[in-house]
């Protein structure tokens, strides 16, 4: 049986993607949910996140294996043979992590060379193409995980790609701004494109008994955050972009051009959460090496802090069960 992999993704950077795959996994597994955070940027930012810089150095030598997602792919990219059994590091008893790698661009150019040569059913494309489906599925299994979430780079390049075809369930972060806006504009497309080139080459898988992804790529919604906040809403300045995002995303996503789109997000049944901006509770956060709703005051957050570390807690339990539904059951 496989474990669904739920991937957020935007080409555009900046919009607090990595921050939301990290609360959302160390939320997963508060709610006693068995998790695989598999860290697909070549930039390695969740890994940063759940491990410290001693962990890492052992993990990224300057020489022989490294215990890192392209450590699990280096015998099928250097063809010595296919991948391997993913190392597993465990931040928390319940979460699991595909550690991420600089390395792993260097895998672009032969996932890019590889697209093609599964139309012509070459057996080395098909385990080129699904390798990093497999890599996770392993993981999920060994960890006896119920879901995988993904972090991946804002670009629409080859890993990407390769990193949507293991995919089932997306979810867009997205920040208010006209950057975000043109992101949905790109990704709509894109995604669409992707999904039905991977269609036309799943029938032609040559190698008997090779599980490969379906690519479903269902876009499930998107989460508006990086926002200012007064009086609890966006301020004046974001409205019109915040406000426009309903009507994007049910044309460029879903494919939906007849309207009339709901007026914000907050009327919009594709708007899973908008997040707060938790200023001060980040830095906070970071030197604590954890989420923003498990400070405490031994970290500091006292008075206005620990209540927005408690709200931070509601805010990210409800996202999560929202994101999960019809995916797994909490």
């Amino acid at each position: 049986m496989t474990v669904p992999v739920l991937t957020f993704f935007n080409n555009k950077g900046g919009v607090g993607k990595t921050s939301l795959v990290y609360h959302l996994a160390w939320m997963y597994a508060d709610l006693g949910l068995n998790v695989v955070a598999a860290d697909l940027d070549p930039q390695a930012n969740l890994t940063g996140m759940l491990l410290d810089e001693e962990r890492l150095e052992t993990l990224w030598p300057d020489s022989g294996p490294r215990c890192t997602i392209y450590g699990a792919l280096q015998p099928l990219l250097e063809g010595t043979g296919d991948v391997r059994s993913p190392h597993i590091e465990r931040p928390e008893e319940r979460l699991s992590l595909i550690v991420g790698d600089l390395k792993l661009s260097s895998a672009e150019e032969e996932l890019s060379s590889q697209w093609p040569a599964c139309l012509d059913r070459q057996p080395r494309a098909f385990r080129v193409i699904s390798a990093l489906w497999r890599i996770m599925q392993m993981a999920a299994n060994e960890s006896d995980a119920r879901i995988i979430l993904v972090d991946v780079g804002p670009n629409l390049g080859a890993l990407n790609r390769a990193v949507l075809v293991a995919t089932d369930h997306v979810v867009v972060p997205l920040a208010a701004d006209l950057y975000s806006l043109q992101g949905l504009r790109n990704l709509g497309p894109t995604l669409q494109s992707w999904r039905s080139e991977w269609e036309e080459r799943y029938s032609r898988n040559p190698i008997p008994g090779l599980t490969i992804p379906k690519g479903a790529m269902n876009p499930i919604g998107y989460v508006v955050q990086q926002h200012g906040v007064r009086l609890g809403r966006p301020v004046r300045a974001y409205d019109k972009w915040v406000n426009r995002m309903p009507g994007e995303y049910a044309k460029n996503l879903l494919e939906d051009g007849k309207g009339p789109y709901p007026p914000s997000p907050d009327q919009d049944r594709n708007s899973l959460a908008t997040v707060k901006h938790y200023r001060s509770l980040v830095p906070m956060a970071q030197e604590a090496r954890k989420p923003i709703f498990k400070l405490t005051a031994a970290d500091g957050a006292l008075g206005s802090h620990a209540a927005a570390a408690s709200a931070a807690y509601s805010d990210f339990k409800a996202l999560a069960q929202k994101t999960a539904r019809d995916i797994v059951q909490l």
